[in-house]
């Protein structure tokens, strides 16, 4: 006799509560094996393919591409248990993932091999409720039944008191599109308000209500609202808190990158793998905070401290498609400008692809923006919280310079430098950007440090 389980969206981690459905892999009735993908969601930090514990036939997929789910919500359930399935211990189920690697495992999460796996007991039916991951219930061979929605007529609203709703994703649902779950009548066990009775309300046909009387008064027009979530919420959350606890100031100075452009040709040109010139500035960061610590440090306000770092975690801005990415190169410090190409190429494309881990997202200590991919001189950066600063980079044209005591035309970059100022003075500031455009202007001037 094949049994029911159901798989729930699991903890995904680096404070992630939610998930949007990006992808089905799966559709009921299809056969599917332990930790097989059966969706591709979109956090707020990356695209991850979420594995099943169970191996069976899918009976039911809980919401449509573009929902987004919390944490512990139904996904899917499958039925295990039959001879011509693959197969999954109906007794014991993995709450956690084992060191082979199996289980609840996210693709870019990785295992954590840290802890024991635990098996949980599922008890039989007739057994009193416990609360457990995978719910049990024995049923016969699994044959798809589309169940029609019981149409619930909208009555006038209740008192207020507790709500009959279980579900988040009813409430959800309820709450996008402006209905008071308080004024439907649940169609479920003691009234329990359904996915069902929330779409019937939503389905029957609306009151026509007269159009505003011109008054004179000029109505703004309602426009496009778009939704600060995901990606795009995470970012708008941490630009404004940094603005809101970073007393931040911006220096900048014009840079002859004449220089380190045929540096970098004279590299390029002997052979081996390329290297970018975001590399060389990258190169030249790390060496100026070796020479200034203050600016890779964070503030501890619990501690009222100012913690400084040993190691150079960089973060670098790219843009994707789903926007505006920080990912991180750990320990910068100790690489070359060769293998630092190298690095910001690999995290770009998993950027671009949208498969960065979270890992690679998070810890930064020092960001290198180069805007000058979009054609601008310049820009004030705002800082990447809990980071101390950001160097902006802008876009490498030749311009009018005095250059031997003779006008002439040279390669000349705009260097923005926005700091905490909690954690160093304009000093501090200034002799880390003058350093860093010395290297640029010439970069035999890096060799000395080496």
């Amino acid at each position: 006799m094949p049994q029911v389980m159901e798989f729930k969206l699991p903890d995904l981690g680096e404070g992630l509560t939610e998930a949007e459905i990006v992808r089905w892999l799966v559709a009921v009735g299809d056969v599917v094996a332990v930790d097989q993908p059966v969706v591709e969601v979109e956090t707020a930090k990356a695209m991850v393919e979420v594995p099943c514990p169970y191996g069976g036939v899918v009976t039911a997929r809980f919401g449509e591409e573009g929902t987004e789910l919390p944490v512990g919500a139904p996904l899917i359930t499958v039925a295990v248990g039959s001879s011509t399935v693959p197969q999954a211990d109906p007794v014991a189920v993995e709450a956690e993932s084992s060191e082979s690697g199996s289980g609840n495992v996210l693709v870019g999460y990785g295992t954590d091999h840290s802890r024991q796996a635990r098996r949980r007991r599922i008890r039989p039916a007739a057994a009193a409720p416990a609360p457990v991951t995978a719910t049990v219930v024995p049923v016969a061979p699994v044959v798809p039944v589309a169940v029609a929605p019981v149409p619930v007529a909208p009555v006038a609203p209740v008192a207020v008191g507790p709500v009959a709703v279980i579900s988040p994703l009813v409430r959800k649902l309820a709450r996008d599109n402006g209905l008071d779950l308080r004024a439907l009548n649940g169609s479920g066990p003691e009234g329990l308000i359904l996915r069902a009775d929330v779409e019937a309300a939503l389905r029957a046909p609306q009151p026509v209500v007269a159009p505003p009387v011109n008054t004179g008064v000029s109505l703004s027009p309602a426009g496009e609202r778009i939704p600060l979530k995901g990606l795009r919420g995470v970012v708008a959350e941490k630009l404004s808190r940094s603005r809101r606890e970073i007393p931040d100031a911006t220096c900048w100075v014009d840079a002859d990158a004449t220089e380190l452009m045929a540096a970098r040709a004279a590299m390029n040109a002997a052979g081996g793998p390329k290297i970018s010139v975001l590399a060389l500035l990258a190169r030249i960061c790390t060496a100026a905070l070796a020479r200034h610590p203050e600016l890779n440090s964070r503030v501890d306000l619990e501690a009222n401290e100012i913690v400084r770092l040993s190691s150079v975690h960089l973060g670098f801005a790219a843009q994707t498609d789903r926007g505006l990415m920080v990912p991180v190169v750990k320990d910068a410090q100790a690489m070359s400008a060769e293998a630092l190409s190298a690095e910001f190429g690999r995290l770009t494309e998993l950027a671009r692809a949208g498969k960065l881990a979270p890992s690679d997202l998070t810890g930064g200590t020092f960001t290198l923006n180069n805007y000058g991919v979009f054609g601008v001189d310049g820009s004030t950066p705002i800082i990447n919280h809990p980071e101390a600063a950001m160097l902006g980079v802008g876009r490498i044209i030749d311009k009018p310079w005095v250059h031997g005591g003779e006008l002439a035309v040279r390669k000349v970059v705009q260097l923005s430098l926005t700091f905490d100022h909690r954690v160093c003075d304009g000093g501090t500031a200034g002799g880390f950007l003058r350093y860093v455009a010395d290297c640029v202007e010439s970069p035999a001037v890096l060799l000395r440090g080496l």
